[in-house]
């Protein structure tokens, strides 16, 4: 029977510090190797085989787990969140991490959490630029604002930032001097320019043949457009490492932490734990649900009645991942059962 090797990685930008230890414990090699694809294959051409690796989540983890990822008889990836043990130590450095996160992987201790497919993570990478992109939109479209302000210009807030409206405004105005229009100008560039980037990018992950079919089924449910469908898809990759409902909710940061000690309960505002990508866009599509949904709309009205708005939003959210999960996991269209006592999906 073979023995079976374990490797802890800390990963940074330039250098992955690595330990490498047996079942027992004892320590087979330690150091650490430049963080280069040329670099790991020379490294890994002296690792005794078999061998299984863990890392800490991080901005440079993604690629260095597709290449290690065929050599491994396993590779695993550790939320860094859990991984406290390390950061609260007294001493602390890229060699001692790297033999802490080789021990959690020995013991089965390794606070693992989900690695999704490359094809997935590089459509995200799209969609989260796509974010960026309206992110820098409003802020120039803010800037406009701001600038007329300054200027103690009056305009239509409605209408501002449509073409026709805009070029009125410019030419019309005596209160614009020369100076402001130009600046007007090059930020109106810049909001078309961005926002005929992002239709693009959109457009391309809408015809994108690994989503085309599950973003068209989510599509099926009100409320739910082509972005809220392609970031669920996206952020979430398989639906069934979701065991509940309840634990989709948290993962979207729906839910409060909880604090218990004894007797003593406590529930915290909405976890910072949490997919931010899609809290914020399943909270936008909640706030627009009511209007396309009379079940949505229901659950609204009968939540509001208890005097908070916020928590109102909130339960359609929650409803809305419910929908996406059936659907997702039904691999079929939306369709609304009703009986006697509830509306279900």
């Amino acid at each position: 029977m073979e023995t079976m090797y374990y490797i802890g990685l800390d990963v940074h930008k330039r250098t992955i510090s690595y330990c490498v230890k047996g079942v027992s414990g004892r320590v087979y090699a330690e150091g650490s190797v430049p963080a280069t694809r040329f670099e790991l294959d020379r490294w890994m051409k002296t690792m005794p085989q078999p061998w299984t690796a863990a890392m800490e989540a991080t901005v440079f983890t993604g690629w260095i787990y597709d290449h290690l990822r065929p050599h491994a008889t396993a590779l695993k990836v550790a939320h860094p969140l859990m991984l406290r043990a390390i950061a609260a130590a007294k001493k602390k450095n890229d060699r001692i991490d790297a033999k802490k996160i080789c021990d959690c992987l020995r013991c089965d201790f390794l606070p693992e959490c989900y690695m999704a497919s490359t094809a997935i993570r590089e459509r995200r990478r799209t969609l989260r630029y796509r974010n960026l992109l309206v992110r820098q939109m409003v802020q120039m479209k803010n800037k406009i604002s701001m600038l007329l302000m300054e200027a103690g210009v009056c305009y239509n807030k409605q209408k501002l930032h449509k073409a026709g409206y805009f070029r009125e405004l410019l030419a019309t105005n005596p209160d614009i001097n020369e100076g402001l229009c130009s600046l007007l100008r090059v930020c109106r560039e810049t909001v078309v320019r961005l926002q005929r980037t992002e239709s693009a990018l959109v457009r391309s992950l809408e015809r994108d043949s690994l989503l085309v079919e599950r973003v068209e089924r989510l599509m099926t449910i009100p409320a739910v457009g082509p972005i809220t469908a392609l970031t669920w898809a996206l952020e979430v990759g398989e639906v069934q490492r979701f065991s509940s409902i309840k634990k989709a909710i948290s993962y979207c940061g729906l839910c409060g932490a909880e604090k218990s000690s004894g007797s003593t309960v406590q529930r915290t505002p909405l976890s910072k734990q949490r997919n931010k990508h899609l809290q914020t866009t399943l909270i936008e599509a909640a706030k627009m649900a009511p209007r396309n949904s009379p079940e949505l709309a229901m659950l609204y009205d009968k939540e509001k009645q208890k005097g908070n708005a916020n928590r109102a939003t909130l339960a359609v959210a929650r409803k809305l991942v419910a929908y996406l999960m059936a659907v997702d996991r039904g691999q079929r269209n939306f369709q609304v059962v009703e009986t006697s006592d509830c509306i279900a999906a």
